[in-house]
């Protein structure tokens, strides 16, 4: 195990978090505005994609990391039964759901129970297929629909804060379901989908359109939200925002068996952009 990984077993990871949150939001002129210059930079940002280029239309260092594009920047390929990738980024791992575990590395594999924290739910995905997104700092960081669908409901798990690189991936076991994250379960006119925000090490805010801030607070149990009764349903578009990362870190999406295959052009490794296919529905 490399140093830097054995390091985070130690790290107060909820505190480095709510830390770098804080610093995010500083809104002094001359701070802001140096941290989007250096994280630009580093990562090669294309300013061309963003809806402003203007460093004065970001309050705050977050306004910058979870920055809109211009219109048209990305589009939904094929057509409805085309199912999305829902981020920017690149793949860390897809395929089959087998005998309820997804594959996370060589040599480690999680169940979707423990992902989701709900036993009867993960068996509805028992022999379907997933994919697991990554998104770096220069990424785009709002996750979109991958098709139309509506929130049954959410699930506040509680966790560590791990890195999700890939060398932390490659070395830390059951990372994703170990981790703080929100799974958004929704019903389509194929059954349901589950869509799970991961956080990680310094990067673990998590919004949606319809709650605004969802973690932080971090959660000491999980917490169910039920929108299958709300007076005011929450039906969300194929390809429309769904949530956006405080700070970035990685997607899954979990589709129910005999409903769709992945796209044969995805593999581990390979970048991806919102609103490619990622799967094709069967039948």
């Amino acid at each position: 195990m490399s140093p830097f990984v054995a390091l985070q077993y130690l790290l107060p990871h909820r505190l480095l978090s709510s830390i770098a949150l804080r610093i995010a939001r500083i809104e002094a002129p001359w701070f802001k505005n140096a941290m989007i210059r250096f994280i630009a930079n580093k990562f090669g940002v294309d300013w061309r994609e963003a809806a402003s280029a203007d460093l004065a239309d970001y309050k705050h260092f977050n306004a910058f990391f979870t920055r809109a594009l211009k219109p048209g920047a990305r589009v939904a390929a094929g057509d409805e039964r085309t199912i999305l990738v829902p981020a920017d980024g690149r793949i860390s791992q897809c395929g089959p759901i087998r005998y309820g575990r997804l594959f996370q590395a060589k040599g480690f594999d999680f169940s979707a129970e423990e992902l989701l924290a709900d036993g009867e739910l993960a068996k509805r995905f028992d022999g379907g297929v997933f994919a697991t997104v990554y998104l770096s700092p220069r990424d785009y960081h709002r996750v979109h629909m991958p098709c139309a669908g509506r929130l049954l409901e959410t699930r506040h798990v509680p966790g560590r804060l791990f890195s999700v690189g890939t060398s932390t991936v490659a070395q830390v076991p059951r990372v994703f379901a170990r981790n703080e994250r929100l799974v958004c379960v929704f019903e389509t006119d194929f059954g349901p989908m589950a869509v799970v925000m991961v956080g990680a090490l310094l990067v673990s805010g998590v919004e949606t359109v319809w709650n605004g801030v969802e973690i932080p607070a971090y959660a000491d149990q999980v917490i169910v939200r039920d929108y299958r009764t709300a007076a005011q349903p929450v039906q969300l578009d194929r390809f429309a925002e769904m949530a956006r990362f405080n700070y970035g870190s990685t997607v899954i999406v979990l589709l129910p068996p005999g409903v769709a295959a992945l796209d044969a052009s995805l593999s581990a490794e390979v970048p991806v952009r919102l609103g490619q296919a990622l799967a094709q529905r069967l039948g």
